[in-house]
C-alpha cells in the first residue's frame, strides 16, 4: 500500500493517491491532473477511482478531467447531486483498491455531502482518514458554506457538524492518521495548524474543536464565532464542481497564445480585458504597463485573484517571466478563471523596448517611513486581515484589508497621499496597483511591511493581543 500527499501551497490544499497491487484511487484532486497520471504510469497501476470529499469551494477540482483521462469512476458520498455521471456511495459503503479497502462515513456539517473516507490496510486494520473539510489539525471546516436562505442555518449545520465528529471520527482509535483537505492559510478553516499530516489521538489532545467535554451548544458557538463572509468566488467554485466545466487544455489552448505588443493593446481594447502582472514586486515597482494589476505568481496567487477579480468570465491577459505562462494559466483555472487570451511576448521588457508608456509607484523603506511618521502627520493605510490590525499595528494607521478593498474603496480619497503595508510587502502592492487603477495617484509603499516596521524602527505600536484569524 501505498499513500502520497500532494500538497499544494497556494492553495494550502492536499489531495491524495493511495495505490495497492495496481489499482489507485486519487481523493480531492486539483484540476491540472498531469501529476496523479504521470504517478499511477510510473507505477504501472490502473486509477480506479477518484473521489471527492464534497463539492469544493476554494478550488475547482480536477474529478471530471481525471476521470475523462484515466477511465476512472467519480465517487461522492450519500446526498450528493452532482450534475454528470458519478457514484453516489451509501454511508459506510467499502470500496476495494487492490488489497486494501476504503469505506465512505458520511460526515455532514462543513457541507450535506461532506464524507470522510476511512482507509483500512490489507489486514483490516484502520489505517488513516481523509478528512476534507470535516476535520483539520487544530480545526473544522467552516459551517457557513452550504446554508440555504430559509432552510439550513449555519447553526444548523454547526450542529451536524458536531455529531459527525463525534459518532463517525472521534470513536476511531488514536493511531489513526489524519489526512486534512487543507494545512494554515486555507480560508476553510479559522486557526489550522502548520502540519498537513497528523494522528486522531493528537487532534483529541489539542483541537479544540474535539473536546471530550464540549457541550453540542458550546462547539456551535466555538465554530461559528469570528465568521467573516467566505472569498467571493466560493459559491462560483462550487457551483463548477457541481455542475462541470470545460477542460483545462482548452484554457490553455486559449491562454497560451504569445501576443505581441501591438496584438496585447487591441485584445485589451478590443476583448475588455484585464490586466495581470504577475511578476515579483520587487520588479512590479519598478516599472508597470499603466491599468494593469499586480498579483505575483510566487506567493498566493490564485486565491488572490478569486477574491479581488469578481467576474470569472472576464478576458484576462498577464505579463510574466519568460517560461512561467503555463503556470500563470493553470493557476487561474484551479479557481475557475477559464477566460485567460494570452500573454505578453517577450514579458514587460517588450513593453519597455517598443517604447509604450511605464508606469510607476514609489516605494520607500521603513526607516524612511518612520522619519516621515515623526515630521508630519500621514495617512497609513494597514491592508492586512482585520485579524492582523487587531493583533497590533501602528498607532494612527487605517484597517483598509485587501480582502474588501473593493467595497471598502469610498472610505479612502483619490486626492490625498497614501503610506501602504501589509505583512511583508506582497499585499500592499495588489492593493498600490489596484488603487492606482482607481485613479490613485499619491501612494508611497513600505518595502517589506509591518515585519520591518517591528524590527527596524521604534514606531509606536498598540500592545500586541492574540487573536484568532478570521476566515
Amino acid at each position: 500500500m501505498k499513500v502520497e500527499q500532494f500538497y499544494t501551497g497556494c492553495l494550502a490544499e492536499a489531495a491524495y493517491y493511495i495505490e495497492s497491487n495496481g489499482e489507485a484511487a486519487v481523493i480531492d484532486p486539483l484540476r491540472d491532473v498531469e501529476p496523479y497520471i504521470e504517478k499511477a504510469k510510473a507505477n504501472n497501476a490502473k486509477i480506479k477511482y477518484v473521489l471527492e470529499t464534497h463539492f469544493h469551494a476554494d478550488f475547482v477540482s480536477g474529478h471530471l478531467e481525471l476521470a475523462k483521462r484515466s477511465g476512472a469512476t467519480i465517487v461522492y458520498g450519500p446526498t450528493a447531486k452532482p450534475d454528470f455521471d458519478a457514484y453516489i456511495a451509501a454511508d459506510n459503503e467499502v470500496l476495494k483498491v487492490g488489497n486494501v479497502s476504503i469505506q465512505v462515513l458520511h460526515t455532514p456539517g462543513h457541507t450535506l455531502e461532506s464524507s470522510t473516507f476511512l482507509l483500512k490496510d490489507e489486514h483490516g486494520k484502520d489505517y488513516a482518514i481523509f478528512t476534507g473539510d470535516t476535520l483539520f489539525l487544530g480545526d473544522v471546516g467552516r459551517p457557513d458554506l452550504a446554508q440555504k436562505a430559509g432552510s439550513i442555518t449555519q447553526e444548523d449545520l454547526a450542529g451536524w457538524l458536531y455529531d459527525s465528529l463525534r459518532n463517525k471520527i472521534m470513536p476511531l482509535a488514536d493511531d489513526v492518521i489524519v489526512y486534512p483537505g487543507h494545512g494554515a492559510g486555507s480560508a476553510c478553516g479559522k486557526k489550522m495548524a502548520a502540519e498537513t499530516t497528523g494522528t486522531l489521538g493528537e487532534q483529541k489532545r489539542t483541537n479544540y474543536a474535539l473536546r471530550a467535554d464540549m457541550t453540542r451548544e458550546e462547539f456551535i458557538a466555538e465554530v461559528t464565532a469570528g465568521l467573516m463572509p467566505p472569498p467571493q468566488y466560493f459559491p462560483k467554485n462550487a457551483l463548477l464542481n457541481k455542475m462541470g466545466y470545460d477542460s483545462i487544455d482548452q484554457v490553455r489552448q486559449k491562454g497560451l497564445r504569445a501576443l505581441s505588443v501591438r496584438a496585447f493593446k487591441a485584445a485589451w481594447e478590443g476583448e475588455g480585458a484585464i490586466v495581470l502582472d504577475t511578476r515579483h514586486q520587487d520588479e512590479f515597482v519598478k516599472g508597470f504597463i499603466p491599468g494593469s494589476i499586480f498579483v505575483g505568481i510566487h506567493d498566493t496567487f490564485a486565491p488572490w485573484v478569486g477574491a479581488l477579480v469578481e467576474d470569472l468570465n472576464i478576458p484576462i491577459l498577464f505579463v510574466c517571466a519568460p517560461g512561467r505562462e503555463r503556470e500563470v494559466v493553470d493557476r487561474l483555472a484551479r479557481v475557475g478563471y477559464d477566460n485567460p487570451i494570452g500573454y505578453l511576448e517577450g514579458g514587460f521588457q517588450a513593453w519597455v523596448d517598443a517604447n509604450e508608456e511605464v508606469d510607476t509607484i514609489e516605494e520607500i523603506d521603513a526607516k524612511a517611513f518612520e522619519a516621515i511618521y515623526n515630521s508630519r502627520p500621514v495617512n497609513l493605510l494597514d491592508v492586512r486581515r482585520v485579524s492582523e490590525y487587531n493583533a497590533q499595528h501602528i498607532v494612527g494607521a487605517q484597517s483598509f484589508p485587501l480582502d474588501y478593498i473593493n467595497r471598502n474603496m469610498s472610505e479612502v480619497d483619490r486626492h490625498k497621499e497614501y503610506f501602504l503595508h501589509c505583512a511583508g510587502g506582497y499585499r500592499s502592492m495588489i492593493a498600490a496597483s489596484i488603487l492606482r487603477t482607481r485613479g490613485f495617484q499619491h501612494l508611497i509603499n513600505i518595502r517589506s511591511g509591518f515585519r520591518a516596521l517591528q524590527e527596524e524602527t521604534n514606531l509606536p505600536m498598540t500592545e500586541y493581543v492574540e487573536q484568532i484569524t478570521e476566515l
